[in-house]
């Protein structure tokens, strides 16, 4: 079982933003735009195919719907003519006479026709929920297994948020997307062409008239977006500052307080929100103003087809029930091209996600595994490197010539100066990177004939940086190792010497570690870490100076379980602090890629060379 943690990358962590707001139709900002936007949506079809069958059956059940909903107000407008021509019908006194029957048979057909759009409009988007979950599931498990196959080389090039990112913000956008966007889509294209056609049918005189009113709302609409735009890119940057200083200062709370640094942090603190709540101010003024200008607007464009259909009403061009028909059409006309607007403002911000996850999807993953001749490996645990050779950059090279040969059950130390290349030796042992050149053997069997899931298997690892899920501690100690009984669990505790103070915590081995397992001490954690390399029952152990951020007393109690550790078992010590490394059977002193002293502690000490230097500086610095 082997326990690795990815390094962090040396990139600035990425500022958290908040919620994207801006201008647009509604109210939404300025959409994300993708590279190649023809590319990713051909992609994304990709992973919609399976679901074609229940797509094109939302589209014709969103049509239906739409039509249903259009035909409404044509449907009230015969209603109103009847009522009407009653009414005239008795002010000239020819009697009052409305035609009930008529009337009563039109207003069940209006409440069919809404029953049945409403439930059109419930049936379509139970399908694309479902549809847009089904996707949005592949997606994540395609993230997911991807980054089972990645190399080590393209985690430590990025930080952690940027992976995670793709399996939360950018899916999650996808998925929204789908579920509401599509059929929207569809949706809004239908009754822009329904309502245009039942406008020409009433009166071709009245729509002409009605459509002159949308470039001039387009106009006014535009100058207000370009107008706020400045304001709401000022926003979103106020807002990542001030989002990025209150993580910083939540972090290093303590640090803060410990420097009394704390008025310095508000007063920086009161002027980005200062700045931040001015463009707020003017972003959401413009905004709010962007609605009501397109209802003057429209409101004047009322008046003219009222006028305009009552001149016609009275030439007997059109009915009354028209002209009310018309209005409710000329109102309904300007929704969805606002929602087009928006979709296409969405469609983008989706593309632009997609394409970060579909990048990610085709990033180069690690080199095929060799199918082995022998599917178990030895575990004698002899190691044998061979005129190693590795550069994480082929051009550069930083282990140039590194050969070793370690019989089973030494313990090795790896020692030298920060960047010699002691943890990198690790790596390629465990093949978390190929070499470029040269042989590293395990029991006389070069690495790569064994798949590495078969050479992880024989490897435990307790590294100085442990890792602890969200779960008890049975569920922790017992990782990597799933079929272990309880049994086995506490006496792999017990060898590790933790199982004294698990008993002693509250719930014991069921106790349920926090997210950052902050709920127990640094050395309460290493020995746990321990306790489940003790019950993988590794062959070769890798610790990478295990017990370098506890207290001394700590420090001992976690050697002594490493001791038991150990015990006839080749063993892989780095080790910063040459005080812990004085009892190994071999030290490797490295320089700059390659060995340049061998032997044990009291060898190199009288060879007073490099090793000397090394351990003088530590304990004779003068």
């Amino acid at each position: 079982m082997s326990e690795s943690k990815a390094p962090q990358s040396n990139a600035a962590p990425q500022q958290r933003r908040g919620p994207m707001i801006g201008p647009g139709m509604m109210g939404r900002g300025p959409a994300e735009k993708p590279k190649d936007f023809k590319k990713t949506m051909r992609t994304l079809i990709t992973y919609l195919a399976p679901y074609k069958t229940k797509i094109i059956a939302v589209i014709l059940i969103a049509i239906v719907s739409t039509v249903f909903s259009i035909v409404g107000p044509k449907l009230l407008g015969k209603v109103t003519t009847k009522l009407v021509e009653g009414l005239l019908a008795y002010i000239s006194g020819t009697g009052l006479y409305t035609d009930f029957a008529y009337m009563g048979r039109i207003i069940a057909w209006l409440i069919g026709l809404y029953v049945l759009s409403a439930a059109c409009t419930f049936l379509q988007g139970f399908i694309m929920a479902k549809v847009s979950n089904n996707v949005t599931y592949d997606l994540r498990r395609a993230i997911s297994e991807k980054m089972n196959r990645l190399p080590l080389k393209y985690y430590d090039t990025r930080t952690h948020g940027e992976v995670l990112s793709h399996i939360t913000n950018d899916v999650d956008l996808i998925n929204q997307s789908l579920s509401q966007s599509l059929t929207q889509l569809v949706t809004s294209a239908t009754m822009i062409l329904g309502i245009l056609a039942m406008m020409l049918s009433i009166n071709v005189f009245m729509t002409l008239l009605a459509l002159f009113v949308l470039p001039l709302s387009t106009v006014v609409v535009l100058g207000i977006v370009k107008k706020s735009q400045v304001f709401f890119a000022a926003q979103q940057k106020h807002l990542g500052e001030l989002n990025g200083h209150v993580e910083e200062m939540y972090s290093g709370h303590n640090i803060v307080q410990a420097f009394n640094g704390e008025a310095e942090s508000l007063k920086k603190f009161e002027e980005t929100n200062s700045k931040l709540r001015n463009v707020a101010v003017k972003s959401q003024f413009f905004t709010g103003i962007m609605m009501p200008a397109m209802n003057a607007i429209g409101n004047l464009g009322y008046v003219a087809v009222c006028i305009l259909g009552g001149y016609l009403a009275v030439k007997k061009v059109v009915e009354i029930g028209d002209i009310q028909s018309f209005i409710q059409y000329m109102r309904s006309f300007t929704q969805p091209i606002s929602q087009l607007s928006s979709i296409s403002n969405t469609l983008q911000s989706t593309s632009a996600a997609a394409e970060r996850v579909f990048a990610f999807l085709d990033q180069a993953e690690e080199t095929a595994d060799t199918p082995a001749e022998n599917t178990a490996m030895a575990t004698r645990g002899a190691v044998r490197f061979e005129h190693v050779r590795f550069g994480y950059d082929p051009e550069t090279i930083i282990i140039k010539d590194f050969s070793a040969d370690v019989t089973p059950g030494q313990k090795i130390a790896i020692v030298g100066p920060t960047g010699a290349g002691k943890t990198t030796i690790v790596k390629l042992l465990m093949r978390f990177y190929d070499i470029n050149s040269g042989h590293i053997r395990i029991d006389g069997e070069d690495i790569q004939n064994y798949t590495r899931n078969d050479l992880r298997a024989h490897f435990g690892m307790v590294l100085q940086d442990t890792w602890l899920y969200n779960g008890t501690i049975l569920e922790n100690i017992r990782y990597g190792t799933f079929d272990a009984t309880d049994e086995q669990v506490i006496a792999a505790a017990k060898a590790a010497r933790c199982h004294e103070f698990i008993q002693a915590l509250p719930g014991g081995y069921q106790m349920e570690l926090n997210e950052e397992a902050s709920n127990l001490s640094q050395g309460q954690k290493q020995l746990l870490t321990i306790a489940r390399v003790v019950l993988s029952d590794p062959k070769i152990l890798i610790l990478d100076e295990a017990t370098s951020s506890v207290d001394t007393r700590t420090e001992i109690l976690i050697q002594s379980a490493m001791d038991t550790l150990m015990h006839g078992r080749t063993s892989f010590i780095i080790a910063h602090r040459l005080s812990t490394i004085k009892n190994a059977d071999l030290i490797l002193v490295m320089r700059d890629g390659d060995i340049v002293e061998q032997g044990n502690h009291a060898d190199l000490l009288a060879a007073n060379g490099f090793y000397a230097d090394l351990y003088n500086s530590q304990f004779n610095p003068e």
